[in-house]
């Protein structure tokens, strides 16, 4: 378990659209980059082995930045190696943070100065959504799966505590990257899985511009 004050101030950052990490979940990855092996192989000599996932923007902000603010920093808790040296890697979820500055160094990847501040529920305990009606999520759930022609194992589905079902799907399901940022940014459990019953439903009605109830 770690505290506000166990975390760096400066950390690597890995832009990467579409890849969604979320506090206590984890995220696999094929490096295959050199900037990016190199990343792994600093990642690995450092005490806290955090790397901070982000996604680009669709376009620069205001300020010329071309990533999101606010991304996820994840400990890096395997690795095996290929013949060929690419990484497999899985990265598990610490905490949200907000990028303050983008600094330019000597490595060939990019690190950034973030704060940890307003993010103090990530550190904690896996959160709880009162409001969570399991029947009806996993019925919208099967909709869509159908719909999106995915499968699942549906019985790990049923038993699944709520915070690890949501968080996972934010993950796996083929949302877009503008919307796995909004998941991200979700300030509670409840608003993330308000989100992605958004998502789902609009996807079942054809990704039209008719506004949800």
């Amino acid at each position: 378990m770690y505290r506000a004050s166990d975390l760096p101030e400066t950390i690597p950052v890995f832009p990467l659209p579409g890849a969604l990490l979320l506090p206590r979940s984890r995220l696999p990855l094929h490096i295959f980059e050199p900037r990016y092996l190199q990343m792994i192989d600093d990642t690995l000599k450092a005490d806290h082995r955090l790397i901070g996932m982000v996604q680009p923007r669709a376009q620069k902000s205001g300020d010329g930045r071309e990533l999101q603010s606010i991304g996820c920093a994840g400990r890096l808790t395997q690795l095996s190696e290929t013949e060929d040296r690419r990484y497999m890697v899985t990265l598990s979820g610490v905490s949200r943070f907000r990028i303050t500055r983008e600094v330019s160094g000597f490595q060939p990847y990019l690190q950034a100065d973030v704060s940890w501040t307003g993010f103090d529920r990530d550190l904690g305990r896996a959160e709880v959504d009162d409001g969570f009606d399991r029947p009806a999520f996993l019925d919208l759930l099967r909709r869509y799966f159908e719909d999106q022609e995915l499968s699942t194992d549906w019985d790990s589905l049923k038993d699944a505590e709520e915070e690890l079902l949501i968080n996972s799907l934010s993950m796996l399901c083929p949302f877009d990257p503008e919307e796995k940022q909004a998941l991200l940014e979700a300030p509670s459990l409840a608003t993330r899985r308000e989100t992605v019953v958004t998502l789902m439903e609009f996807a079942l009605r054809g990704g039209g511009e008719e506004t949800l109830q």
